[in-house]
């Protein structure tokens, strides 16, 4: 093709190392609350209260069926319009990734939850354990163990969204990849590092995520 390569165009540390630890604040952060939300929507999901049941369907049906790009956007530009507050893109791209991981990690714990033989909630309930007491003591811990591969697979996903923050100019990665790019006119050369700092980033959750498949597999075997 007579392309030459110049990877000298990369070699600026300044921008990448802030561009990562946004990257990384914001793959860590909207991941745990959205795991915590989620767990709440989950339970709320399976309780015999039909109002909370329909809202986190509701919830849970229009966040898991749009795309995270379009989420983010609503909270930038739509939702200042209806509900008359400005969110800065900080805080709207925090929002968006938040409530993503939330929908899909409810269904995630809703899944986890009622997988768990129903006789652990009778013999539960013969050792007068309250209901909290036996989702705290004897469901949640084992629910965790067999959901961890899946929590992981969504929490791999939850990181590579993260390279929508741009869309609404917040610092990530993609963010000084365009940046970059525009300066130097070298896209190729750009984007495959940031490819490569993604991969560093990643690539540990799958290897956990395989290791503590292998491991499931083993005890059930």
């Amino acid at each position: 093709m007579g392309y030459e390569y110049d990877w000298s165009v990369v070699l600026q540390p300044s921008v990448w190392l802030e561009a990562i630890y946004i990257t990384l604040v914001y793959g860590i952060g909207t991941t745990v609350v959205g795991l915590i939300l989620g767990l709440v929507l989950g339970l709320m999901l399976i309780s015999s209260f039909g109002p909370a049941r329909w809202f986190v369907q509701l919830f849970i049906g229009i966040f898991r069926c749009t795309p995270a790009l379009i989420q983010i956007l609503w909270f930038y530009y739509a939702f200042p319009i209806v509900l008359g507050i400005n969110f800065p893109p900080w805080l709207a791209a925090g929002c968006g990734l938040t409530f993503y991981m939330a929908a899909f990690s409810a269904e995630i714990f809703r899944g986890g939850i009622q997988s768990i033989d129903k006789r652990q909630w009778s013999a539960s309930r013969s050792l007068c354990m309250s209901y909290w007491q036996t989702m705290r003591h004897v469901i949640l811990p084992q629910t965790f163990r067999r959901m961890t591969p899946a929590i992981v697979n969504q929490a791999i996903i939850q990181f590579k969204n993260t390279s929508l923050l741009s869309i609404v100019a917040v610092h990530d990665l993609m963010y000084a990849a365009n940046a970059l790019t525009a300066e130097t006119y070298r896209p190729l050369e750009v984007f495959t590092f940031a490819a490569v700092i993604y991969i560093v980033i990643i690539w540990p959750l799958a290897t956990w995520t395989n290791h503590i498949e292998r491991q499931s597999n083993k005890r059930l075997s």
